[in-house]
């Protein structure tokens, strides 16, 4: 007698679908990409921490005794500031917390203590270096 098997019905609601880049498996599926909506609401905060969700969220990594970063966004670009009252630091990037000898520089411009970015492809942190 053989046996019959039925597949799932499979859906993604309208009212929220949220993720990150890279690939995801678990059995035989896969799923490659980023696929989301923006939240409805802004961070949400607590001491030096912050945590944004959506479609894509900013990072600012707070140095010890350094000036507070802000990281806005302003239609597709991320603002990363600072006061610009303080000098004698230098904005660094980094694509991977896991990697902390890979911090550099900050490459492009910066006025007032303000450095203006496109969406990245992938991660970027920034944080700030006397």
């Amino acid at each position: 007698m053989p046996l019959i098997g039925f597949g799932q019905q499979y859906s993604i609601g309208w009212y929220k679908v949220a993720g990150g880049g890279g690939v995801s498996t678990g059995g035989v599926y896969q799923v490659s990409g980023t696929i989301g909506q923006p939240d409805a609401s802004g961070a949400m905060s607590g001491g030096p921490y912050s945590v944004t969700g959506g479609f894509w969220s900013l990072y600012a990594v707070q140095t010890p005794g350094a000036p507070l970063l802000a990281i806005t966004r302003a239609g597709n670009q991320a603002i990363v500031s600072w006061d610009p009252t303080i000098t004698g630091w230098t904005l660094q990037t980094n694509s991977s917390l896991a990697a902390p000898a890979a911090w550099g520089n900050y490459l492009g411009a910066i006025v007032n203590n303000r450095a203006t970015n496109a969406p990245p492809k992938g991660n970027v942190f920034f944080r700030l270096k006397q």
